[in-house]
């Protein structure tokens, strides 16, 4: 394992812990909902978004109290968007990551239930950290740019737009439309969290969020390369389901290669942005690049 892979999977435990950390206490009568929830947002992942957060934000201020409470925000938002997109009346997936789906292990009620119910603790974290910020303007600030990207102008419009367009012939400007904000949105999000809570201006703040565009963008192409050529026992989800869900996307328009090099494009211009951004981190480069190759 090479020195970026270690540090990527510490990263990612420290990131676990404090997801973990926020799972509210399984008593009472309450037990089998919060059981559901715990399973759903501790059934592994990339923790991609809290990463970005913690290593954006180490290109400015780093007061780690601040990211905390958004690190384990924003995956419980983005765990929820998982647990909906399983459901049948969405992706009808019955394994994700290697284990059972939610509503595929709790039946569909508890699914729809606990996606609802961790979509509204994510925000229950935000609302009561402000009475711990250190600066409460930013963290009023950081708070609103989650709840915008996670709504209807941000990750909802874009899954609409999917489901809506879904079996259809679709044009670029309408499946880049469903990119940049079903899967975009949040990594937007993470990245301009870590940056506002790091006290970054504005324009810094703006060329950010330019940067995380693309590598959202980067992220869903290399997402549907791998549902063609990726190996299941990996990705812990069967293969081919965009074909079966009749979806169109970029290896449907352009094939696995030129899609390759579209997740490549992406990932350089993200880069480049970031090279003029803050202070420099090896790191948050190296994940860039890892991002291009991975298998899961």
């Amino acid at each position: 394992m090479s020195n970026f892979e270690n540090l990527l999977k510490e990263k990612a435990e420290f990131a676990d812990k404090i997801i973990k950390s926020y799972v509210p206490i399984n008593i009472g009568i309450m037990s089998k909902i919060i059981e559901t929830m715990e399973y759903s947002v501790m059934a592994g992942g990339k923790r991609l978004r809290p990463i970005l957060i913690m290593e954006t934000a180490r290109k400015f201020d780093f007061d780690i109290d601040e990211l905390i409470p958004y690190m384990a925000a924003i995956e419980y938002i983005h765990t929820y968007s998982l647990v909906h997109d399983d459901l049948p009346a969405m992706d009808n997936d019955k394994y994700r990551r290697g284990k059972l789906t939610t509503h595929a292990k709790f039946g569909e009620a508890m699914g729809v239930l606990a996606g609802d119910a961790l979509l509204n603790y994510a925000f229950e974290i935000g609302v009561s950290s402000l009475k711990e910020s250190k600066n409460k303007d930013l963290a009023i600030d950081a708070l609103e740019v989650l709840a915008r990207n996670a709504g209807y102008s941000g990750m909802i419009g874009g899954q609409a737009s999917d489901i809506e367009n879904e079996g259809k012939e679709m044009d670029l400007d309408t499946l880049d439309y469903i990119y940049e904000n079903k899967t975009g949105a949040l990594i937007e999000a993470a990245m301009s969290i870590g940056a506002i809570l790091g006290g970054a201006t504005e324009d810094e703040i703006s060329d950010i969020e330019d940067a995380a565009s693309s590598i959202g963008m980067a992220f869903q192409i290399m997402d549907d390369v791998l549902d063609v050529i990726g190996d299941e026992k990996e990705l812990g989800k069967p293969l081919h389901s965009d074909e079966k869900n009749n979806k169109t996307t970029y290896v449907t328009i352009y094939g696995v290669d030129e899609a390759k090099e579209k997740v490549e494009y992406y990932i350089n211009d993200a880069k480049e942005i970031l090279s003029n951004v803050g202070n420099p981190n090896p790191f948050l480069d190296e994940l860039l690049d890892y991002l291009t190759v991975r298998s899961k």
